[in-house]
């Protein structure tokens, strides 16, 4: 079985003919997979090839990459996950709770083709189809392994909230392996569901199937299950289905530290889950919404709420912000924000949709971390790739003639960083700036 027979004519995307894995930041754990003692890695590295057991020279390509608390998952276009990094819950998948600094293939999946992998704080979920057809239709089936806050059809690891979905809680841990593959609803009998897409939260997950209905389990305290009600005090130990969203076909979803947003097949974005720091793009809210009565004082929204009407692509939830992607290709981004990661303003705060102004190019993938954020663009042509090299060359002495450039060119976004550029040191008072606070203006 080769890419071609397993996606067929519903990708949206083509693999790319070439790719690498770069990785950067904490490494406390070898979740970089880099070799020596650094403990932070602050520029991205690639990865050599013979790390993943092949020649000097060999180019791979990935299909997909994903990032926990302190390890990571690689899906190579042969259909082969690796892991590396921290194992004290067996979110690395091969049974073990030792960790590791280098990437590994994860065994017991060899005899599947993964498609897409997802990292929660310390679990993991993966897509995948049998090699073997044995004459039957081709199954996709969801993986999951690590502390149980994920799993659905295969667990491993540690079951304190539930996330594997086996209907109990459990502490120790656990070996992969397949269980029925079937969706819990409330007082309805289970039914098999064929999942296509998977998101891990810190303690939560959140998955959508082929028919565009959501299903969510683990731990939801703060709303992020998207139920009125639990079955199980803070948790779901089962796949249940957030009936809010009945006939409304989701295409995207996305799971954060204890919110969940979903896009829908017409673009519309729905949030729903904690908000202490903005993350549901609801505004400085001040009171308490759940649908059940509570003393408690916590922000938070146990139902989907409808936050952009119109024009999402795509969508990604860090620790504490949001990121999307709108389809006349700006990034908008709201949440925490002490460290810039959801939005250009420096509050701390960015209580709404907030346009990133940043970003030259197509946008192919939204990723967001707990302090941090991370855009996967398309860069094909002579004047995109001037773009990027003008973008991080901006100063304040040579805005106005990027700008000018920017706009004989048509380069929307480059024109609108200029002019953030200019406004955010005429709002600190500082002219002669060469552009480094802004983070811009770097080489």
């Amino acid at each position: 079985m080769d890419i071609d027979e397993i996606f067929g004519n519903s990708r949206v995307v083509s693999p790319p003919t070439k790719s690498a894995v770069y990785v950067w930041g904490y490494n406390q754990s070898g979740q970089t997979g880099r070799k020596g003692e650094e403990r932070n890695l602050r520029i991205p590295k690639q990865l050599p090839p013979e790390l993943f057991g092949c020649p000097a020279g060999f180019n791979h390509r990935w299909l997909d990459i994903a990032c926990g608390r302190e390890h990571t998952a690689a899906v190579a276009s042969d259909g082969l996950l690796f892991t590396w990094g921290a194992n004290e819950f067996g979110q690395l998948g091969d049974g073990t709770e030792k960790g590791r600094k280098q990437p590994k293939k994860v065994k017991q999946l060899q005899t599947e083709f993964v498609i897409s992998v997802s990292c929660g704080a310390h679990c993991t979920a993966a897509i995948a189809e049998p090699r073997e057809k044995n004459g039957t239709e081709m199954t996709r089936r969801l993986w999951v392994w690590g502390q149980n806050q994920v799993a659905f059809h295969i667990p491993s690891g540690y079951n304190e909230y539930g996330q594997l979905g086996r209907g109990v809680t459990c502490e120790g841990l656990q070996g992969a392996r397949v269980i029925s593959g079937y969706a819990k609803f409330l007082d309805e009998a289970p039914e098999l569901v064929k999942i296509t897409h998977v998101s891990c939260g810190e303690y939560h997950t959140a998955a959508i199937s082929d028919k565009g209905e959501v299903y969510t389990w683990g731990l939801g305290s703060m709303g992020q299950l998207g139920h009125c009600s639990l079955q199980y005090g803070d948790k779901e130990l089962l796949p249940r289905r957030v009936v809010a969203l009945d006939g409304i076909f989701i295409k995207d979803i996305a799971c954060g530290g204890v919110h969940t947003c979903a896009v829908t097949e017409k673009g519309a974005l729905y949030a729903w889950g904690g908000s202490q720091a903005g993350q549901l793009g609801l505004g400085p809210q001040t009171g308490f919404f759940s649908c059940v009565p509570n003393d408690s004082k916590t922000i938070f929204r146990n139902i989907p709420v409808l936050v952009v009407p119109t024009g999402v692509q795509l969508v990604a939830c860090g620790h504490s912000h949001t990121l999307i992607y709108t389809k006349d290709g700006r990034i908008h981004g709201w949440g925490y924000n002490s460290y810039g990661q959801a939005a250009n303003e420096r509050s701390t705060y960015a209580w709404y949709p907030s346009p990133v102004d940043w970003c030259v190019g197509e946008v192919r993938k939204l990723a967001a971390g707990g302090g941090h954020s991370a855009v996967l663009m398309d860069a094909c042509s002579l004047k995109e790739l001037c773009e990027f090299r003008l973008a991080d060359t901006i100063t304040l002495a040579n805005a106005s003639e990027i700008e000018d450039v920017a706009s004989r060119t048509g380069s929307d976004a480059l024109v609108r960083l200029c002019g953030r550029l200019r406004e955010h040191f005429l709002d600190v008072g500082d002219c002669n700036s060469e552009g480094d606070e802004f983070g811009v203006g770097r080489t």
